[in-house]
């Protein structure tokens, strides 16, 4: 099926006398007849649920639908996108690993990643996304266990050259992490490009309605663990905590994901709920009627604000003049997302611009059918300086404008009276 019909019939498929729409399984537990049936569970044995922290049906629904979208293999739901990242990168590392990091990504993952992970003795190279491949394969080390990056950064709004990071990753045996959150998969399909896993922050463009935080992780399929048993040990060597299975063995092209629910789920238990999942296949069923609206509109206001007088500088990969404008026609031929940034020269005057808006509103979320602003100056990174914002990649009059769905001529009046007014 197409990715627009998928959306709307793929994941879940009733017979006869099922509800028609996706059932919301409110249950903590599940009954079984025997003691052995619920044995066999434990031990991975056979198929089916006995507690939702581990699984729950309406949760792996949803997750099939995201993973037909992705065209992978396996998929799990996480209660966020932080989760869904940490579990990606968490389940391949160990104390005493270490992963290559892109410095264009959300600045709650790159906290994650190299501050968070630091505690655990998980190690992170943080390279610029722009760097040569030289300098890409120089931050790679004997211990190194992944790559990291966001195919659209935010909020830098930069496309990573998927080719270029997968193509290092795998000349060193590892595979290659890609947040696909902004585009989602109705704009970019990293796996066709040589990503391995995939994540989401469900929360964004998935939901689109800004009711459900929730996150994703996707498996290609496509990376061979069983090429380097010594580097990926808890996927290709006996788990004692599961009487001594070996995962890849067992269950081949789906060993990443089951052991990623059988491990980390089981001992960490960030489990999206069954009511938020339901939500969130609310928001897939029109994703990609969304993302091309939230596109069309993000161009047009993008070329408005490149012809504004006052508006000093304007990133957006579907402009013609973007320095990634030849990546995003590469990998996004459909468009990017609805996600840009612009500057007015100073920090003062983007927070002068920003109250005078009637419109659009100022919050912390990104990437919903309400168009909305943040100024990370202001806000997210306010404990910084000018020259501490600058060396993190964020200008201080930088102003983060999440494009919705309303009509594209509201959106520029609103702008228009706050920036001209």
């Amino acid at each position: 099926m197409e990715k627009d019909t998928i959306c709307v019939q793929g994941g879940y498929e009733p017979g006869n006398g099922d509800p028609r729409i996706l059932p919301i399984i409110q249950s903590t537990t599940f009954k079984y007849s025997t003691s052995d049936e619920m044995g066999k569970l434990f031990d991975l044995e056979a198929d089916g649920y006995f507690y939702t922290r581990l699984a729950n049906p309406t949760n792996d629904y949803v997750a099939k639908k995201i993973c037909e979208l992705e065209g992978g293999v396996a998929a799990m739901l996480t209660s966020s996108g932080q989760a869904a990242n940490f579990y990606a990168v968490f389940n391949i590392c160990e104390s005493g690993d270490h992963l290559v990091v892109s410095s264009a990504i959300y600045g709650g993952t790159f906290n994650l990643l190299v501050n968070s992970l630091a505690k655990m003795n998980i190690s992170c190279t943080v390279v610029d996304p722009d760097c040569t491949e030289e300098e890409l394969n120089a931050a790679f080390k004997e211990n190194t266990k992944c790559v990291f990056g966001e195919s659209i950064a935010n909020p830098a709004v930069k496309i990573l050259d998927f080719e270029k990071f997968a193509k290092a990753a795998h000349a060193h045996g590892v595979p290659l992490i890609v947040d696909n959150t902004f585009p989602t998969p109705i704009n970019c399909n990293p796996f066709k490009f040589g990503a391995d896993i995939v994540t989401h922050s469900t929360t964004k463009y998935m939901d689109g309605h800004a009711t459900s935080v929730g996150g994703c992780i996707v498996d290609s399929g496509n990376f061979d663990w069983t090429k380097y048993p010594d580097k990926f040990p808890g996927l290709c060597k006996v788990d004692e905590t599961y009487h001594g299975i070996v995962y890849t063995e067992k269950f081949g092209k789906a060993a990443y994901i089951t052991k990623c629910t059988a491990q980390l789920m089981r001992d960490f238990g960030s489990i999206q709920s069954p009511q938020n999942a339901f939500y969130i296949n609310f928001g897939l069923e029109t994703l990609a009627l969304r993302m091309e609206r939230h596109v069309s509109n993000a161009t047009k206001v993008a070329e408005w604000l490149s012809n504004c007088d006052k508006v000093k500088w304007v990133n957006y990969p579907g402009l013609k003049s973007d320095k990634y404008h030849a990546l995003a026609e590469k990998y996004m031929p459909n468009g990017t997302c609805g996600v840009l940034t612009f500057g007015l020269g100073t920090r003062e005057e983007s927070a002068r611009v920003m109250d005078r808006l009637k419109m659009i509103a100022i919050v912390t979320h990104v990437a919903d059918t309400r168009t909305c602003v943040l100024h990370p100056a202001s806000h997210t990174h306010r404990q910084m300086n000018d020259e501490q914002l600058r060396e993190a990649g964020v200008l201080p009059d930088l102003i983060r404008l999440s494009v919705g769905i309303e009509n594209v001529n509201d959106i520029i009046a609103d702008l228009d009276q706050a920036i001209n007014g």
